[in-house]
């Protein structure tokens, strides 16, 4: 920075709840936030459900004066949703959609088609550069049987290993977004102790909004008071993350939400509440404030123990979906042979159809499963190399890559290896 003065930045996050023909007010209401951000001048704009690359292109005609660069970044079926408007220079982006985001064969949830991803823009801020990220995860429908639980943590894990290895060298790091997880869950946890990043809330001076924060609240018009069970005021699930470097340190002077109804409007911005975070910008010494080898620790040995969950019971699917293929193919062909066939030719039509149709559902789930559990396997190995750098860390030990007799790992004097004579 040019000078010793501190210079501020204004981040906004919101979810927009933007599904064309299926959410309550989509028009009028990207019409609302384009008034917002254009009215409130923030530096940039992290957008999440915008589904529509036609309400992106609106909404970047719209704040062309104001934030004239933008980037809307693609990815799955309908697409990731995720958008980012800045009064700053993007330099450069990327995108890495998550390996696991649900079942398509649950249309109800949806969250297979949205290509769930988390998107990078480096931005060139005051002169120095800043890697902004935004995201959505995978959506938590039963707070008591989660079953998208294990694909939530493998997204939280694939977001913190992208964070931290595309922000060496960042000046400024900040991350936006819809974790669809409460401060304390495991995936948020395991996000903060690898990559440092602070959050928001927890860190300004100044915070005016919604109670404890939260940003999923019963008083908005939007939203479904059976969501919220057990949690009848409100969930906090959006987030702004931020941290600096050795070069500047980054601190939130103030945080603020909406809060539900929109003063002279007739409904909400979305069914979720916005995020405004002033940031200030100081020249500093190293920032960077690491949690103890220890904690890193059990919390990755409690996310393996989730992600192993998750590989048992996509495992039994997946010998759920062969048995439907031995089922199929058995009644198939006893359909289809001549001496056993006894049904005139529509039925015998019909019954094969019907088989065939199950062989192939059962072959498509088959190979779903079977994607499915590599992507937990290699998670897990990913989380032991770094479980076992965190142990040589904490003893001194190096952890081989054989195991023992009993199973355990074995452990080796982390010393060089010397020659013998």
């Amino acid at each position: 920075m040019a000078t010793e003065r501190p210079s501020r930045l204004r981040v906004f996050s919101l979810n927009c709840w933007g599904i064309r023909l299926l959410s309550q007010h989509c028009a009028q209401r990207y019409e609302m936030i384009g008034e917002l951000l254009d009215r409130e001048q923030h530096d940039i704009a992290l957008l999440q459900e915008v589904w529509s690359e036609k309400d992106f292109l609106f909404l970047k005609g719209k704040l062309s004066p104001s934030h004239p660069y933008s980037h809307y970044f693609k990815s799955g079926v309908i697409g990731s949703g995720l958008a980012v408007f800045s009064k700053h220079r993007i330099q450069d982006a990327l995108l890495y959609q998550y390996s696991l985001n649900g079942y398509p064969y649950m249309l109800r949830h949806g969250d297979w088609f949205g290509g769930k991803a988390v998107g990078l823009v480096i931005v060139d801020v005051f002169g120095l550069k800043a890697h902004v990220y935004v995201t959505h995860l995978h959506a938590e429908y039963s707070r008591a049987q989660d079953e998208y639980l294990p694909h939530r943590i493998v997204q939280s894990w694939e977001l913190l290993q992208f964070v931290r290895h595309t922000s060496c060298g960042a000046d400024l790091v900040i991350l936006g977004g819809d974790l669809n997880m409460h401060p304390e869950d495991l995936g948020n946890r395991l996000l903060r102790s690898h990559t440092g990043l602070r959050d928001c809330y927890t860190e300004t001076d100044m915070f005016d909004g919604c109670d404890d924060g939260h940003t999923l609240i019963a008083d908005n018009h939007f939203t479904k008071k059976q969501d919220l069970i057990p949690f009848e005021k409100g969930i906090r699930i959006d987030y702004i993350l931020i941290k600096g470097s050795h070069r500047v340190s980054m601190k939130c002077e103030s945080l603020s939400t909406t809060k539900g109804s929109v003063a002279d409007k007739p409904f909400p911005y979305s069914d979720h509440e916005a995020l405004t975070a002033d940031l200030t910008l100081l020249r500093s010494e190293d920032s960077r404030n690491a949690l103890p080898a220890s904690e890193r620790m059990e919390v990755v040995s409690e996310a393996r123990a989730v992600v192993k969950e998750g590989l048992c019971l996509t495992e039994a699917l997946r010998d759920k979906a062969s048995r439907l293929m031995c089922a199929a193919l058995l009644l198939l062909l006893l359909v289809f042979l001549p001496c056993l066939c006894h049904f005139s030719f529509t039925t015998t039509g019909f019954l094969g159809a019907v088989c065939t149709g199950a062989l192939l559902s059962g072959a498509l789930l088959y190979l779903l499963f079977t994607t499915h559990i590599k992507v937990l396997k290699e998670t897990e190995d990913q989380m032991l190399l770094s479980s076992n750098e965190l142990h040589t860390k904490l003893t001194g030990c190096r952890v081989s890559g054989s195991s023992s007799s009993d199973g355990s790992p074995e452990l080796q004097p982390s010393g060089s290896f010397k020659r013998e004579e």
